[in-house]
């Protein structure tokens, strides 16, 4: 929950008294609605916060810092280069509003920090010395250059709630807490924000879940169709039995035979349908045949469907404590061996990218491998991601994915990357079906797109060649080490 108007009111009292005489020494932008200002006061470095993250917008000091990303946002840029060793002259607050200004002295002259901490769209401007707004930290275009402007009532009041501050003289000031409103609010939204935490991935958690559970159930059903239509082949070894007992029997273009069925004690006359385009020997061998894939798909597709069974239990299983609300993160609950549902979806860093739609492998060698998944992907991994000292690989002469491996600049890339490589841009490839083939390697600065041509299609120069096999050692260590 949001700070109510009459507590921001409070702790802007509290914070007039601690920042008096500072200034701004360091900006930082932990997280992309949170700034924290380090200021500098007589004999003191205190921080202090600025949240405007939906339900709970609070402004009010921490003693805790928080991790900063490894470039500063835009927005704290700016902060940087226009306040950084700025005098803080006021903190004022709209009276029945809960709108905070920071008044402050910067090298170009009078600015300010206006701090609208609403329960939604929250926001932080930074206004010259008019009253214009320069940058907002929702980046919100249509206010740059205007004056700035309090939003109309409606578009930021809420219903009544509870208060979150205590009443100023509720926790008095001491040597050991010369700052309760802000202590308070603290541990209390410490508390607050690890519980909405927690429910954003209980919620990202279940939306996974769910569908994972009806990809497996899919799986399940045409598995179980599989060995449904494979049990129809079960009494064609007795069929192929009694035809190779009965072979002298058999004519070229007959479409059935009747045999004595040994294999029944009452020995009934059975009729085995055949096929009259083959002869004796060909019709006892398809069915023999036929029952080899039965017994092979007893052989492969009852485990298979039995972990799967036990897989939807397991989700399901987790589903329930979700709707319980007993689920805890994966990253602290104990998981059972063998096949797991998947991990909670989040982002992820590599090597400076963003998680991205791609396949995606790490070589022996450490360097990241992506692959596209079909044209569109191919052209925006190509063209979009890739840059110009990257390598490119891709199957010689026959319709595959584009290949990618990440390299530094100056960087030769190692033999065995190569390889690796190589042998996913075959994988991925018309040439799969024969194992093996030539793939093509160059810098991706010698590819060029087909003029003319649709998504994916180039053309390329200064290319090697590389002859690979689909080596399965080699694919299960690349698969073991994919970070998706």
């Amino acid at each position: 929950m949001a700070l109510t108007a009459t507590e921001i009111g409070s702790i802007v009292q509290e914070l007039t008294q601690a920042l008096a005489d500072g200034w701004i020494q360091k900006i930082s932008q932990p997280l992309s609605d949170t700034l924290i200002l380090e200021i500098r006061v007589p004999g003191h470095t205190r921080r202090l916060l600025c949240s405007l993250r939906d339900d709970t917008a609070r402004i009010h000091l921490v003693q805790q810092p928080l991790p900063n990303p490894p470039a500063p946002p835009s927005f704290c840029q700016l902060l940087r280069a226009r306040i950084q060793g700025a005098r803080i002259d006021s903190i004022q607050h709209m009276a029945g509003d809960r709108i905070v200004r920071l008044a402050l002295t910067s090298r170009d002259g009078p600015v300010s920090l206006l701090a609208e901490l609403f329960s939604r769209n929250a926001d932080l401007l930074f206004l010259d010395g008019e009253g214009r707004v320069v940058a907002t930290l929702r980046h919100h275009k249509e206010r740059i250059g205007q004056t700035y402007q309090a939003p109309a009532a409606a578009s930021f009041r809420s219903a009544p709630q509870k208060p979150v501050a205590p009443a100023p003289d509720s926790q008095p000031q001491s040597d050991q807490n010369p700052f309760p409103l802000s202590s308070r609010l603290e541990a209390f939204y410490r508390e607050r924000e690890a519980e909405l935490s927690h429910q954003a991935q209980a919620r990202e958690r279940e939306s996974g879940l769910r569908k994972h559970l009806k990809k497996l159930l899919r799986r399940m059903a045409a598995l179980r169709q599989d060995l449904e239509q494979a049990g129809r082949y079960e009494p064609y070894a007795r069929y192929g039995e009694l035809l190779k007992a009965n072979l002298g029997l058999l004519k070229k273009g007959q479409s059935t035979v009747s045999v004595v069925d040994y294999y029944d004690e009452r020995l009934p006359e059975l009729t085995i349908p055949l096929d009259p385009t083959k002869g004796p020997q060909a019709n006892m061998d398809a069915y023999f045949a036929k029952y080899r894939k039965f017994v092979s798909a007893q052989r492969e597709i009852s485990p298979r469907l039995a972990s799967i069974e036990t897989e939807v239990q397991q989700t399901q299983a987790e589903l329930d404590r979700i709707k319980q609300g007993t689920w805890q993160a994966p990253s602290t609950e104990g998981r059972p061996a063998g096949r797991e549902s998947p991990p909670p979806r989040r982002k992820r860093v590599n090597s400076g990218e963003s998680r991205g739609p791609f396949r995606r492998f790490v070589s022996s060698d450490g360097h990241p491998i992506l692959v596209g998944r079909n044209a569109r992907e191919n052209d925006d991994l190509t063209f979009g991601l890739a840059k110009s000292e990257d390598l490119w690989l891709h199957a010689r002469g026959t319709p595959g994915s584009h290949v990618v491996v990440r390299l530094d600049k100056g960087t030769e890339p190692p033999p065995e990357t190569i390889r690796d490589a190589a042998t996913l841009a075959l994988l991925y490839s018309d040439l799969k079906k024969s194992g093996k083939g030539d793939v093509i390697y160059t810098r991706r600065k010698w590819v060029k797109k087909a003029k003319g041509q649709t998504a994916g299609a180039v053309t390329v120069t200064q290319e090697k060649s590389i002859y690979v096999t689909l080596d399965k050692p080699r694919l299960d260590a690349l698969k073991s080490r994919n970070p998706q």
